[in-house]
């Protein structure tokens, strides 16, 4: 993939108007409209603990808990409000914890016995995919 200058860009979006517009202050705004996605499901159990610690998976509600050893579910969706609905999918379809969920940026991790957060993993991605409509990915294990 090649980069583009701006000057390529403001000639493809502002076509006949380009000649114009030269020299004029323009002000150029980006938007991101998310679609109806699970952009990633990953499941994976952590050799090291500062996998953990870096996930902040032992500070705030967790402090004091010890999660090593223990699987982590990631799965990231949008538009980033789907997150409740997923974390509460999750908890009814497993026996797992929240380990983190941000509602800003759509992301949820999960943790708890290997086959759990699996099971909780593919179920979350099933009912978005099948009962919302949402585009969704493969769960990834590693």
């Amino acid at each position: 993939m090649s980069s583009v200058s701006t000057k390529e860009i403001l000639e493809r979006v502002f076509h006949d108007d380009y000649e114009n517009l030269r020299g004029k202050t323009l002000r150029m705004t980006r938007l991101r409209i998310p679609g109806k996605e699970v952009c990633l499901a990953h499941v994976f159990t952590p050799t090291d603990k500062s996998v953990y610690q870096n996930l902040g998976l032992h500070i705030g509600v967790h402090e004091g808990e010890d999660h090593t050893g223990e699987a982590i579910g990631l799965i990231r969706f949008t538009p980033w409000e789907a997150v409740v609905v997923a974390a509460d999918i999750a908890l009814k379809s497993a026996d797992v914890q929240i380990g983190f969920m941000d509602r800003f940026c759509g992301s949820l991790i999960i943790t708890g016995r290997l086959a759990q957060v699996q099971t909780a993993v593919e179920e979350t991605v099933r009912f978005f995919g099948e009962e919302l409509g949402f585009g969704k990915c493969e769960v990834y294990r590693s």
